[in-house]
């Protein structure tokens, strides 16, 4: 299955929304836009939309710890918002609750990230 990737900048939070898998094929090329986005326009809040992402696997894991490393060096924040139950489970099992935060909606992540 493809994937449909859409991305939008607003201040320093880039929103990255995933529509699709979130597999070792995607990652290598997502690391490498997203990562010049964020040195590029000083990129401190990352907000993920998972709403319509349908799978995700280990390498996707690893691309959200990948850029936490990168946004935490700029004491930023990862976003993760609208999981569906089997996203929220990979999530969970994982341990990436404990380094990102989690939002029900894309503008209650923006809240999140507006107090922080």
């Amino acid at each position: 299955m493809a994937i449909h990737i859409q991305m939008a900048i607003r201040k320093n939070r880039l929103f990255v929304r995933l529509n699709g898998e979130l597999d070792q094929a995607v990652t290598e090329k997502l690391k490498v836009r997203i990562s010049e986005l964020i040195d590029k326009y000083e990129i401190r809040y990352v907000i993920f939309n998972f709403e319509n992402l349908h799978f995700m696997d280990s390498s996707g894991i690893g691309f959200i710890i990948g850029r936490y490393s990168q946004i935490k060096k700029r004491h930023g924040r990862i976003v993760i918002c609208s999981m569906n139950q089997l996203i929220e489970r990979i999530f969970n099992l994982s341990g990436l609750k404990k380094i990102c935060l989690v939002a029900k909606t894309e503008d209650e992540a923006e809240k999140m990230v507006e107090v922080a």
